[in-house]
């Protein structure tokens, strides 16, 4: 494993993005259990994409714009509906000192969603992973799927710390309305700038 994959992983995995924030709202609003499901969710939501990379898809998914372009906008309405809902005070990112438990399946579903609704994951994987791999190398595919592990890992590891730390600044914020308030915008402004990002995205 190149010192510079993981060194690219690490920053690239620590970088603000939608399934950094989930999973530090799902910390926020619900602790460190659902924390740690977000992180869980936004990995496997990587799954997809990855292999698309590796299988080839994604060349169709960069040369066809129509199919980027239909889940460009598939993710752009998802995370406005995200904004919305946090906004609202409604659904698994609200900060409330109590609330009903949300099933590991509402949260993993959410999470998985965020991520496989963002087509620049197969655009990166194509054009990342192959940067890696030697021309000719004769265990080409398993290295990238070695090299894809090393990254989900990476990923996992990286929001669950994010994660823990904000359900450990949990009761420091339910107490408190206005942060609880400031909170939530923020989070909502957050997914919708997201969303305005992705929309203004080009292949």
């Amino acid at each position: 494993m190149s010192y510079e994959f993981l060194l690219t992983t690490l920053i690239i995995v620590a970088s603000p993005g939608t399934g950094a924030i989930y999973t530090i709202a799902a910390g926020l609003a619900r602790g460190t259990r659902a924390s740690l499901i977000a992180a869980l969710a936004c990995t496997l939501g990587i799954i997809p994409h990855m292999a698309a990379a590796i299988t080839g898809l994604a060349a169709l998914l960069h040369t066809s714009a129509l199919a980027f372009e239909l889940i460009k906008y598939c993710g752009v309405a998802y995370l406005l509906y995200m904004a919305w809902v946090t906004l609202g005070e409604r659904g698994g990112l609200t900060v409330e000192a109590e609330q009903a438990p949300r099933s590991v399946r509402q949260v993993l579903a959410t999470g998985i969603l965020i991520n496989i609704l963002n087509p620049k994951l197969s655009i990166f994987f194509f054009a990342f992973l192959p940067q890696f791999v030697q021309a000719g190398e004769p265990r080409a595919l398993a290295r990238m799927l070695e090299l894809s592990g090393v990254f989900m890992l990476a990923t996992f590891v990286v929001f669950a710390l994010y994660g823990v730390f904000a359900a450990a600044m949990r009761s420091h914020v339910v107490t408190r309305p206005g942060v609880m308030l400031w909170m939530r915008r923020s989070f909502a402004a957050a997914f919708a700038g997201l969303g305005l990002k992705l929309a203004l995205t080009e292949r």
